[in-house]
């Protein structure tokens, strides 16, 4: 099994390069009339919402990554965070930022 510290800080990594090239999809879409046809337009506003859509992903799945690398540093990690039962090393294999057991997950 792959060290979960390791694995969450890859991923971490990895978020910041997806970021690094969303940038430019986020930015402000200019209407000018002249330029641009209607439907490139709304192509370039949809566009436009996908990358900030997928940026606040990105920023949910950090806070995961946060919360998971503060459970190691307490002992915490790998133990459900609703009824402390142990995590399924398969399931924190998947998903190392994972933080409820499969019980819990459906409810």
């Amino acid at each position: 099994m792959t060290d979960p510290r390791t694995a969450l800080t890859n991923r971490l990594k990895a978020l910041d390069a997806e970021d690094a090239a969303g940038l430019d999809g986020q930015k402000t879409v200019t209407l000018d009339q002249q330029a641009v046809g209607r439907l490139s337009r709304m192509d370039a506003l949809q566009n436009q919402a996908m990358a900030q859509a997928q940026a606040r992903r990105r920023q949910a799945e950090r806070q995961k990554i946060a919360a998971s690398l503060q459970r190691l540093d307490e002992g915490e990690y790998g133990f459900c965070t609703d009824c402390g039962e142990e995590i399924a090393p398969a399931r924190l294999q998947a998903d190392p930022a994972i933080a409820r057991c499969l019980d819990c997950t459906r409810g």
